[in-house]
């Protein structure tokens, strides 16, 4: 059966709204990056596309500043807080899952509410926690700050464990696996694109986080590159925005290469988990 002439005109608007958002959404990234090979300081021009093309800026950048050591840092953070986080809300995840115990429902209600607050709510009270543990300056404040707060995010997990039918389980009982072989051996092969899922959006939340961490840390050396490229533009005479365009562009390079290598897993992840039966 054909489409009518209605439902072929609503897939165009549609379309074309789509196209349209999609042009508004990519414009500023695309002048971000152009700007970071416009010569010159200033970001703003009268043209997209620049009249000549310079590399300096992407030069200065390691010249001037200890970009290498802000990269580092970042990464040694967002891995931590990736591995850490990925075993805490998975774990929960299987627990709320595949257990049933006392008070099940109202730790799970509790869990939730917990997680609709904003975290900056809490800051001043993890600030002087910190603080009294001596670990304010220190990589291994954020990496328990980011991690602590993953397993509040277990309904997604839980969504996708539920999906995997508990015969599988009681079958593994009776041929004598434990728990923790079940969950090894069973329930982490069969929930690899959650996985991903999780420990990528675990990943990027530290990776791009400048709130807390412009908070905690003061010592040049170990800033993470969202708050090191904050304070290359924070002083009020400064005018180097082509330098900061540079390092955003360096900054997107990682997470856009890592969503678009394992882009496939993703989509699993998030359909699977919504998928039931």
């Amino acid at each position: 059966m054909k489409p009518s002439f209605i439902s072929r005109l609503e897939l165009s608007v549609a379309y074309l709204a789509l196209i349209a958002i999609g042009v508004i959404a990519l414009y500023p990234a695309l002048w971000v990056v152009l700007s970071s090979f416009r010569p010159g300081t200033a970001l703003y021009s009268e043209r997209l596309i620049p009249q000549s093309f310079t590399t300096e800026h992407y030069v200065t950048l390691f010249e001037r500043y200890p970009y290498w050591s802000w990269f580092a840092n970042t990464l040694k953070i967002s891995i931590s807080t990736m591995i850490i986080s990925t075993i805490l809300v998975t774990l929960t995840g299987y627990i709320f899952s595949k257990f049933r115990f006392q008070g099940r429902r109202k730790l799970m209600l509790g869990l939730l509410v917990a997680g609709m607050f904003p975290g900056f709510m809490s800051m001043v009270a993890i600030y002087i926690l910190l603080m009294q543990l001596n670990l304010l300056d220190t990589h291994l404040a954020l990496i328990v700050v980011y991690s602590s707060g993953s397993a509040m995010g277990f309904l997604f997990v839980k969504s996708y464990f539920d999906t995997i039918p508990s015969s599988i389980i009681d079958a593994a009982k009776i041929d004598g696996a434990s728990h923790s072989v079940i969950f090894m051996r069973i329930m982490l092969p069969l929930s690899r694109p959650l996985l991903v899922f999780v420990a990528l959006t675990s990943f990027s939340g530290a990776f791009v986080d400048f709130i807390f961490a412009n908070m905690v840390l003061t010592d040049t050396n170990k800033l993470t590159l969202a708050v090191g490229l904050f304070k290359m533009v924070k002083t009020k005479f400064a005018t180097e925005f082509t330098l900061f365009a540079a390092g955003c562009v360096l900054v997107a390079v990682p997470i856009t290469l890592l969503f678009i290598g394992l882009q496939r897993f993703l989509i699993e992840g998030l359909t699977a988990g919504a998928e039931k039966g």
